[in-house]
């Protein structure tokens, strides 16, 4: 579709609580957004979407076109998503969905909206079935007031992150052992892409939060609170030492569809428990000097 049409049904969506006339009159629409893989930049999408229990379905269709839309290729290389529905907005990791688990789905797409199995009839390509999980942050805040608040709840996504990342791997070796008296050596259809993007979402949400860290806060920080720079370079080394945690973390969930389930467990735990240290340690040393900054920010003069 025309940029142009896009943004007239986004402007319409927007304004109108979620309800657009048009081709999408009556149907079930969100907006997507996500981040390009090269520009960094945000561009939402219109999406047809389907239910299925608490997740969103969405089809990489673009009409039938015999290329993947630009959007599903955005959400492989990022995929924290935000979705819009209705009147409600909220962060979202997009998950690709694979072998049978996809052709499930698709049929429950097509059994609400048979057009796509008109776009699927076009072209040769497996036209993607992408569920939008909500990024629930359990655990955190529910109103935050201040910066700690805002920390708080942004390692409680990460720690809950590395626990999601954690559980999928349990379930990839066993799924993986069930089907060791088949003779089939494949990886189990459905978790390949489901533990990468978990990873994905963790890690960029963890290099953001520690780029923010180093340009603004911790110089803001340490101008006010002297006695604190010894902390703050602290947490800058363990910064450097993270991301290359980070790495090693993506290379070993790479290398999961023939890894020795043993040394791969003792492997994740390690870097789980190294990534947890210094959230730990930086909630020690930061959270009593947060609590006294608000959130969202003061603009100034209206104090």
């Amino acid at each position: 579709m025309p940029t142009s049409f896009n943004q007239a049904v986004i402007d319409e969506f927007r304004a109108n609580g979620g309800k657009v006339g048009g081709p999408f009159e009556g149907g079930d629409l969100l907006l997507l957004t996500t981040t390009g893989v090269k520009s960094g930049k945000q561009h939402t999408t219109p999406l047809g979407y389907v239910r299925d229990g608490d997740l969103l379905l969405v089809v990489g269709s673009a009409a039938g076109a015999t290329r993947h839309p630009a959007w599903y290729h955005n959400l492989l290389a990022r995929p924290q998503v935000r979705v819009e529905i209705g009147t409600e907005s909220f962060e979202a990791i997009a998950v690709p969905a694979e072998g049978a688990r996809r052709d499930e789905l698709f049929e429950l797409f097509v059994g609400v909206d048979p057009g796509y199995g008109d776009y699927q009839a076009r072209t040769d390509r497996v036209l993607p079935v992408v569920a939008l999980e909500p990024a629930e942050r359990e655990g955190a805040p529910r109103e935050v007031s201040n910066l700690a608040g805002k920390l708080i709840e942004v390692h409680t996504w990460l720690r809950g992150q590395l626990r999601h990342v954690s559980d999928e791997v349990d379930a990839h070796f066993a799924a993986r052992a069930g089907r060791r008296g088949d003779g089939e050596a494949s990886v189990p259809p459905g978790l390949g892409l489901q533990i990468r993007q978990h990873c994905l979402a963790f890690c960029q949400t963890l290099e953001f939060h520690h780029t923010s860290e180093d340009a603004h806060l911790f110089n803001a920080i340490g101008g006010y609170h002297p006695h604190l720079r010894d902390a703050l370079d602290r947490l800058r080394a363990e910064h450097r030492t993270v991301a290359r945690i980070q790495g090693e973390l993506v290379a070993l969930l790479g290398d999961i569809s023939s890894a020795d389930p043993l040394r791969f467990r003792s492997e994740l735990d390690r870097m789980s428990k190294e990534l947890t240290a210094h959230l730990d340690y930086e909630e020690e040393s930061l959270l009593p000097v947060l609590a006294e900054i608000p959130w969202p920010p003061v603009a100034p003069g209206t104090a």
